[in-house]
């Protein structure tokens, strides 16, 4: 993991603070639709122990402030927190409810519109 002369990492990230499961995101910004030439990948890190077989479950409603807009979608990452691919329907603030290993957290992430859809 690269990080600048400061210690912070040298690439975008969203940290969660004290949550327990922060994602990295290895592509900036997250496109929908998802761009030809590459995914959306992020790398969700627990900061607990995880229970084997216990996947990650992401619950995703896009939102203007506190209103939610449109219908929630739901992805599942396999085997629990680690690498992704998460696309989403729209561009837009997305709040991720995150389920995993008996743990729930939560945040906001910014898909942007892609350019070149």
């Amino acid at each position: 993991m690269p990080f600048r002369a400061d210690g912070h990492r040298a690439y975008p990230h969203r940290d969660a603070g004290d949550r327990g499961c922060p994602p990295n995101r290895w592509v900036f910004p997250l496109l929908s639709p998802p761009p030809r030439t590459h995914n959306n990948k992020i790398l969700w890190v627990s900061r607990v122990t995880l229970q084997p077989g216990s996947d990650l479950r992401i619950a995703a409603q896009r939102m203007h402030g506190t209103h939610p807009l449109g219908t929630p979608v739901s992805r599942t990452v396999t085997g629990g927190p680690g690498p992704s691919i998460i696309d989403l329907p729209a561009s837009g603030c997305w709040r991720l409810t995150l389920r995993w290993s008996g743990r729930v957290d939560s945040l906001d992430l910014d898909y942007v519109a892609n350019p070149d859809a």
